[in-house]
């Protein structure tokens, strides 16, 4: 209900939400925040959600997914960026935030911090250690050159290649800077390392990633970590040139070799022909001379050693001597052997025995072992008459049996007939405990103390006054005796139930009934 004092129209919440959206966005159109970045952090749909803030104050902003993808600087935790975007709320949290659109960085000196932190995470990795480059080839057959396919770079790369030894040069177009440049030059390097050798485009066997001159800002898609990561994990040799001389990127870190122009990275991919000519004109003409050389010194040091070398005479002298010597001493063993042979033949001789010899053992032993059985089978009759002896020793007569079992049978039979007797001594207990139980339970006890059992005509029992119809006949049981009766006048009405007393309602709320 309004208040009569004033005119103001009540607002909800979402009203209010509604207004202050709309008075915020039409204020704030279109507005450029300095600040430094604070939990920036990107959720399963893409979008990112992030702080701006200062040494006074803290703006929540958001990059949706599309424009995110689309930014040249990538929104890091201690970055200071100028953001531009439209200011807007959020009335479920009664928040205002920046939408952003675009985004730099503000000014040089955080371009240099965050290459600087950048540089140390990527080094911290082991990306920039010396142990990882590779050599790069003398002279490689295909060279691939990954640079914008409309800049003066591409031409001097050629022209160089072409003045010093020309090679077959496969150069993938991408753009150095702007928008989406890092991940054209990452897709690139990718690109080239994924060509198999003998398939239908050659495998480079040298890449160059090559850019002018410029500004940090113009030169930054060379510092982004998605190229760096491309350029280290690529497996073909790879010279960077981006910029002059005095310019430094991240990937010259982890380059194989760093060049200080694109021109100068044509010169250190292959050497000058006419000088690598003139180089082997020069080897093949020193090669017979060194050859000639060679066979000349080994000549003489071959004659300086035989030289040193004893004469042949003297060295069979003492081979034929010793020859002789070992000859002498085999016959001498092997007549020793035979001599030995023989005298262990003629005692082994002796110690063979006579067929009568070994016939006449076997009777003795055969005569000896039946005498032993004939003991033990005597030994072992007179054990076992014995035990029988003494077993029919133990035997009692029958008729000791019968008096023992009979005695067993007459204590069985009195201990059977006790307890037959106690048990049924205690089932008479248990009955006439029962009996006076239910006798103290039953309902003519009721009856004795002057109580009347009333019965209709079909014997039942009738407990209630409603029962019980006029000129009913009913049969009345006392203690001693049943008497016949009656019923005269009507049952009474039975007495209402009170109906519950109704809560007390409210006299401003109608009944639903």
């Amino acid at each position: 209900m309004n208040d009569p004092t004033h005119n103001q129209p009540d607002l909800s919440v979402s009203a209010l939400a509604a207004a202050l959206k709309t008075t915020i966005e039409t204020a704030f159109g279109l507005v450029r925040v300095r600040g430094e970045i604070s939990q920036p952090k990107v959720v399963g749909s893409g979008h990112c959600y992030l702080r701006l803030k200062d040494d006074k104050a803290v703006l929540e902003a958001i990059i949706w997914r599309g424009a995110l993808a689309k930014l040249s600087v990538r929104p890091e935790e201690g970055l200071e960026v100028i953001a531009t975007g439209r200011l807007t709320t959020y009335g479920a949290r009664s928040q205002y935030q920046l939408i952003v659109e675009q985004m730099e960085v503000a000014g040089e000196g955080a371009l240099l911090k965050l290459l600087e932190d950048r540089k140390r995470k990527l080094a911290a990795e082991g990306l920039f250690a010396p142990e990882a480059k590779r050599p790069i080839p003398t002279l490689p057959e295909v060279i691939g050159v990954v640079t914008s396919p409309t800049g003066a770079v591409i031409r001097d790369i050629l022209h160089r290649l072409r003045d010093r030894f020309p090679r077959h040069v496969l150069v993938w177009p991408v753009r150095v800077q702007g928008d989406g440049a890092a991940e054209e030059i990452a897709n690139a390097i990718r690109g080239f390392d994924a060509i198999r050798p003998g398939g239908p485009i050659p495998r480079p066997d040298v890449l160059i990633v090559a850019r002018g001159g410029g500004s940090l800002e113009d030169l930054w898609a060379f510092n982004e970590e998605v190229v760096v990561r491309a350029a280290a994990a690529c497996s073909i040799p790879l010279i960077s040139a981006v910029g002059h001389e005095t310019d430094t990127t991240l990937i010259d870190f982890v380059s194989d070799l760093r060049a200080p122009t694109p021109t100068g990275a044509a010169e250190k991919a292959v050497p000058v022909r006419l000088d690598l000519i003139a180089r082997v004109a020069e080897l093949g003409a020193r090669m017979p001379r060194a050859l000639n050389s060679a066979t000349e010194t080994r000549g003489r040091h071959l004659e300086a050693l035989a030289r040193g070398l004893p004469q042949p005479e003297r060295l069979l002298a003492d081979a034929t001597q010793r020859l002789d010597d070992r000859a002498e001493r085999l016959d001498l063993c092997a007549l020793a052997r035979f001599e030995r042979a023989a005298q262990r033949l003629d005692a082994l001789g002796q110690r063979l025995r006579t067929p009568r010899e070994v016939a006449d053992r076997a009777a003795m032993r055969l005569e000896t072992a039946s005498q032993t059985l004939a003991a033990n089978a005597e030994r072992r009759i007179e054990r076992a008459a014995a035990a029988l002896a003494a077993a029919a020793q133990r035997l009692r007569p029958p008729q000791a049996l019968v008096d023992q079992n009979a005695h067993r049978v007459a204590a069985a039979t009195e201990a059977l007939t006790r307890g037959f007797t106690r048990r049924i001594e205690i089932a008479e207990h248990r009955l006439e405990s029962r009996t006076a139980l239910l006798e103290s339970l039953s309902y003519r006890r009721v009856l004795d103390r002057g109580f009347v059992l009333v019965r209709d005509a079909d014997g039942k029992a009738l407990t209630r006054a409603a029962q019980v119809a006029p000129g009913a006949d009913l049969t009345l049981a006392f203690a001693d005796a049943n008497v016949a009766a009656t019923a005269s006048g009507s049952a009474p009405e039975p007495e209402p139930k009170k109906p519950a007393k109704p809560g007390k309602l409210d006299p401003r709320q109608g009944s639903l009934l």
